[in-house]
């Protein structure tokens, strides 16, 4: 029998992207993110402002980007204050279940839920004990990130971060942001790049990003929720 060479013993390793999209809808940006996308056949995920759910523009956004195929998630009413630095009795209701009942009838299924970071630091000011307790309760799914590029920051260099990222791991759960002045201009140039450095597209989370899955605890929380007195 003759020997195989050594290209037909080797895998090439598949590399995974997850992207999500965080601020939005906005009626000027979110639009050509979803053509962009769907001129790539990619499906992503977006965190959505309650704030941005109170005109009929955002509602039709969320219900397009539902009927495109993305999941679409609740990222607090105001994005204000990081629940595990907000004092107030109500935060919880004023930023998640205020920003529920704008989105549930849109979006029935599954909740899902990504905290302020507070420019995408992990720790925390992420969340509270009522907030823990509200997501356990209404069976959310919380959803962290492992990369943040910073394309509100630098609009035009973000894509060389992003690609430099998703090298560094098997799975990226990328945080970009539908908003002027951010992902929008280097998108199109960053999903082709990474399409031809063998990236695989995916709405799944890497375990490691989702402590809380259907209202269940499944890893650590201590790092992420606040103490309070």
């Amino acid at each position: 029998m003759a020997r195989r060479g050594p290209h037909l013993q080797q895998r090439v390793p598949v590399s995974l992207l997850t992207l999500s999209f965080d601020n939005g809808p906005d009626p000027r940006v979110t639009p050509r993110v979803l053509d962009v996308l769907a001129s790539h056949a990619i499906t992503a995920q977006f965190f959505v402002l309650g704030k941005n759910l109170v005109t009929e523009e955002g509602r039709r956004l969320v219900s397009r980007a539902r009927d495109e195929g993305h999941l679409v998630g609740n990222h607090s009413y105001t994005h204000a204050i990081p629940l595990g630095e907000d004092v107030r009795p109500d935060a919880v209701e004023a930023e998640i279940a205020a920003t529920d009942a704008l989105l549930a009838p849109l979006v029935p299924g599954p909740k899902w839920f990504r905290p302020f970071g507070g420019g995408g630091k992990l720790g925390p000011h992420l969340l509270s004990p009522p907030a823990v307790e509200h997501l356990l309760r209404h069976q959310y799914s919380c959803v962290l990130w492992n990369s943040v590029p910073g394309d509100w920051l630098d609009p035009k260099g973000w894509p060389e971060k992003a690609l430099a990222d998703c090298a560094s791991r098997a799975h990226t759960l990328m945080v970009l942001h539908d908003i002027p002045d951010a992902c929008l201009e280097g998108l199109d140039g960053f999903l082709h790049e990474a399409k031809a450095r063998g990236m695989r597209f995916t709405t799944a989370c890497p375990p490691d990003c989702v402590p809380i899955v259907d209202g269940r605890i499944v890893s650590d929380l201590s790092g992420l929720v606040a103490a309070r007195g």
